[in-house]
């Protein structure tokens, strides 16, 4: 996603006198449109990415337990026999 330029001062400025915004609501709110006009969020492809991960993750581990677990059987059946 391209960043877009977006000036926050002019912004404030026409909050405050225009919309009649104290000093501190007109900077807060320029800077809170100015972070999401940025693009530093999360996008579906990291999402889908992290989550490709976590699945991959998640499956090893089930495979490692239902290994470590069919040994304990098997062991378990041996000292018995």
């Amino acid at each position: 996603m391209a960043a877009v330029a977006f000036d926050t001062l002019t912004f404030a400025r026409t909050l405050r006198d225009k919309a009649k915004f104290l000093p501190g609501q007109a900077e807060a709110l320029a800077d809170a449109v100015a972070e999401v006009l940025r693009g530093d969020h999360a996008t579906k492809a990291d999402l889908r990415a992290e989550l490709a991960e976590t699945r991959a993750e998640i499956v090893r581990w089930v495979a490692g337990l239902i290994g470590f677990q069919t040994l304990a059987i098997i062991g378990a059946v041996v000292a018995f026999a």
